[in-house]
């Protein structure tokens, strides 16, 4: 017979947003159990930029220029690249992001997003502190870059929501660039310098250490598998894992681009998407040095420099969260980054995969379970999942807790759609 191990609360998954619950609520006294099938940290929270965005205002939104349109139908653009029969699965949900993107709909993103971002940072710091991990975080900013006239031009929503919402920028010339980046390229119009957006060295890491701070104050990160998640017969929930078997009364779905394969067979159905993304790390030629995150807006890829190198993360791709790797974009973008940052030899690693959890309104669900007592959601984080992860994590324990929450959860409700 399976030794059963009783919990308050069971948290499925340990990327960002499921170690940063957890944490919250270990710290609000409940006794928890994180739960994975692999270590902290290996998955999306692994893969990505690095970022704690202050200045998030805009979602990504459906373009409205037919020319954006058939440029990206012919599926040569670095930005953008899709599977066919993935694309046709998706017409439903990409009709929902057309529909997001109404000036309405983005002004009311950026309402709710400020009310987070503008504590994402200080969350994150003070996870770090516990943990001993502040020496990955970077201070600099990162700066975005703009080819075109036309392109900075369009930014204008976007700066005018970072004025109203208290995000400091600096827009730049590429001579005044190149006082904080000697060796980026002059290749772009105009660039924006965010201030209060903050980077680490190692996104994987510094979960990782969130996950062994949560474990050293007494919690249990336990190896399993959230598929066997079962509804007890006398309320409450339980899930195999190898110490046997862990029951709580509530249970967290943390489990980002895998969090639908637990809720589909409970009868749920969300808007939801997967978006992959690829990555991989080059050593700088000579001496040459970068300091924060650079963004090439116009080809949708960025490099930042990582314990690993310079890492360069790709667009977006639409394809079956499972289908093969084709990183085409990567490739893409490498011939285009070469041109504005001096990359030197790639560093022997296998091409790095991951998955955006994501819904058309750019929002993550922060919720309880409609259907379920004692089944909290907390996932769906986009592009953003680094950013939010800590700060959307106190959301949820304070939820979970019957504590007045800090924000209105509201525009995270599992009910919007």
């Amino acid at each position: 017979m399976s030794v059963e191990n009783k919990y308050d609360v069971i948290v499925l998954g340990a990327g960002i947003a499921g170690v940063s619950a957890a944490s919250h609520l270990l710290r609000k006294g409940r006794r928890v159990a994180l739960v994975d099938r692999r270590p902290a940290g290996e998955e999306t929270s692994h893969g990505n930029l690095g970022v704690i965005e202050r200045d998030g205002f805009v979602p990504i939104t459906f373009p409205t220029d037919l020319s954006a349109i058939l440029r990206y139908g012919l599926n040569r653009e670095t930005e953008m690249h899709y599977h066919f029969g993935a694309m046709l699965k998706m017409l439903p949900w990409l009709w929902s992001l057309k529909k997001a993107s109404s000036p309405e709909r983005v002004a009311k993103f950026a309402q709710t997003i400020a009310g987070v971002e503008a504590g994402a940072v200080g969350a994150h710091r003070e996870l770090a502190k516990a943990a001993g991990a502040e020496h990955y975080f970077r201070d600099t900013g990162w700066v975005r870059f703009f080819r075109e006239e036309s392109s900075f031009t369009a930014l204008k929503t976007h700066l005018d929501f970072s004025d109203t919402y208290g995000a400091s920028y600096e827009v730049l010339t590429p001579d005044e660039l190149n006082e904080i980046e000697p060796h980026i390229a002059p290749v772009f119009h105009r660039a924006v310098w965010w201030k209060d957006t903050q980077s680490v060295s190692s996104p994987g890491k510094v979960t990782k250490a969130y996950a062994d701070s949560f474990s050293a104050g007494g919690g249990d990160f336990l190896i399993g598998d959230a598929l066997g998640l079962a509804q007890k017969t006398n309320g409450g929930w339980s899930v195999e894992t190898d110490a046997g078997r862990a029951t709580a009364k509530d249970v967290v779905v943390a489990l980002g681009p895998w969090s639908m394969d637990v809720l589909k067979p409970l009868g749920y159905r969300f808007p939801f998407a997967v978006k992959r993304g690829y990555h991989a790390h080059f050593a700088p030629r000579g001496n040459q040095t970068l300091s924060r995150p650079i963004v090439d807006s116009d080809f949708g890829y960025a490099v930042s420099p990582m314990e690993q190198g310079i890492r360069l993360t790709t667009g977006i791709e639409f394809a079956d969260r499972d289908a093969a790797p084709s990183p085409v974009q990567l490739e893409r973008a490498t011939r285009v980054a070469r041109k504005v940052f001096p990359l030197g030899e790639k560093i022997d690693e296998p091409v790095w995969m991951g998955w955006r959890p994501c819904f058309p309104d750019s929002l993550p669900i922060i919720d309880r379970a409609p259907k379920h007592k004692g089944l909290w959601l907390d996932f769906g984080h986009g592009h953003v999942g680094f950013t939010l992860g800590p700060i959307t994590g106190q959301l949820m324990a304070e939820m979970v807790c019957g504590e007045k929450p800090f924000t209105d959860p509201a525009p995270y409700s599992a009910t919007r759609f």
